[in-house]
């Protein structure tokens, strides 16, 4: 009964935290051009408060479900799977949050229906309302997504006639679709990980970073990850073929996913069949699951060389900070290298990635889905780009097979500093902006330690 009890507290004080999201987005989210408030006004300002709070409250409440499952009598997988239905509830009507990327997809979709090849154009030469929704550092950028996704994009756009509300809720749904996935392959990868689906769910499903970015950000991570968990679980059930297809579909969603087919591979080896023969099998699939779907989706296959995107100057990745702050340093010295400085320390990371994957594939092999999952981490780590959301990329994995409580609890420390790393804009943040997030999460810490006060009161009342 105590147990239920908690179980009940936490639905409700995630579902308050998801509720303040919504209602602070609707003054600070990442709002269509017509309806952006100056961030100085007393609207933006309120609801950047309201949005803080809300992110706050909702990992307390991640917390302590997370305390919960490790209690003798811990939440079963499907009354966890309700949880997150609650919390995701009130994101569904909200506007976007921390990322205006949703934006870039309506309009990458209403290109490829407008047939304006999106591999070599930005949303600059689409024009029009939908466009103008676009960052201005990506009008002019060519997309760096597959054929699965701009296909789907590109259907969206028809059924909902490049209408601004109806694609921002298709695309919500879309990503919907992708983390109920998600949701329902954690708990199988998991059982044949050896490692508690609870706790995987916890880990991987009921994020904060899920709810944040696949949900309120609506996206396209959610797809790719969605349909690369169950191409694993496809895998492990001996069914190797079928895995790689889902998971090519969902590298031409979002290219990172193509490291699993080294899982689909080494799953075949395990199984007893000949690396070269298994190699063989799953290049055969992959190979024509891509021709097949890029003649389906009528992009060509401008998307390899799409992979080259340029990525935003201002990038927080490990990478990119340590190129600027190398070319500020060549440039106070008189040196000409400092152009350099970037793409040497960006080839520098390509470099680490490829040894990391060597290393993690050599002394994990027998562990494929936390080698993976390692693998996407440190892809997403070392990278030229990198936002809080790629963290999902190697924790979706990591959640379902890491082999030890203590991983877990690291993982989730990353997630909740992640989790405040963002403004509910998707813009950078000025001094002003700061102290008010700061303020909307001291007030939560503040509220939460006083209801947590008065939960203790009777107990200390009937002990004296």
């Amino acid at each position: 009964m105590a147990s239920s009890v908690d179980l009940r507290r936490c639905q409700v004080l995630g579902l308050a935290g998801t509720a303040f999201l919504a209602l602070g987005g609707e003054t600070a989210g990442a709002l269509p051009v017509r309806e952006l408030l100056s961030p100085s006004s007393a609207g933006a300002a309120l609801g950047l408060v309201g949005v803080y709070f809300g992110v706050v409250l909702l990992i307390a409440a991640w917390a302590l479900l997370g305390r919960l499952i490790r209690s003798p009598e811990p939440p079963t997988p499907r009354a966890l799977l309700l949880v997150l239905a609650v919390w995701a509830a009130p994101l569904l009507l909200a506007p976007p949050l921390f990322s205006r990327d949703v934006y870039s997809y309506l309009a990458q979709g209403a290109m490829v229906d407008a047939q304006i090849d999106v591999y070599a154009h930005g949303p600059s030469r689409l024009g029009g309302p939908l466009a103008d929704e676009v960052s201005p550092v990506w009008q002019h950028t060519a997309a760096p997504y597959g054929p699965v996704f701009l296909a789907a994009a590109s259907a969206l756009s028809g059924l909902t006639s490049g209408e601004l509300p109806a694609g921002l809720m298709g695309m919500r749904l879309l990503a919907l679709l992708g983390v109920a996935l998600m949701a329902a392959a954690l708990p199988r990868l998991a059982r044949h990980s050896g490692a508690d689906p609870a706790a995987a769910l916890w880990l991987g499903a009921l994020n904060p970073l899920v709810l944040l970015h696949l949900v309120a950000g609506a996206h396209n991570d959610a797809m790719m990850l969605g349909l690369l968990g169950v191409g694993l679980v496809a895998a492990l059930g001996r069914r190797p073929v079928l895995g790689a297809v889902l998971i090519t579909l969902a590298a031409l969603v979002k290219a990172p996913a193509v490291l699993g087919l080294a899982a689909i591979v080494v799953l075949q080896m395990r199984a007893g069949r000949h690396p070269a023969r298994a190699v063989l099998t799953t290049a055969a699939a992959s190979a024509a699951t891509t021709v097949a779907t890029t003649a389906v989706a009528g992009t060509g296959y401008g998307w390899i060389a799409a992979l080259n995107t340029p990525v935003s100057p201002h990038n927080w990745a490990l990478t990119s900070l340590l190129g600027r702050a190398t070319g500020a340093l060549l440039e106070r010295l008189g040196s000409d290298l400092a152009p350099l400085a970037v793409p040497v320390w960006h080839a520098a990371g390509l470099a680490i990635t490829a040894v990391a994957l060597l290393v993690i594939w050599l002394r994990l092999r027998p562990r494929p889905v936390y080698a993976l999952g390692l693998s996407l981490a440190a892809v997403a780590a070392f990278g030229p780009a990198i936002r809080p959301w790629y963290a999902l990329w190697g924790l979706f994995l990591i959640a379902a097979a890491a082999p030890t409580t203590s991983v877990r609890h690291r993982v989730a420390a990353v997630t909740c500093v992640l989790a405040l790393a963002v403004l509910p804009s998707g813009g950078p943040a000025d001094l002003g902006q700061l102290l008010l997030a700061v303020s909307g999460g001291v007030l939560a810490v503040v509220v939460l330690w006083q209801a947590h006060q008065a939960a203790q009161a009777p107990v200390l009342g009937r002990t004296a």
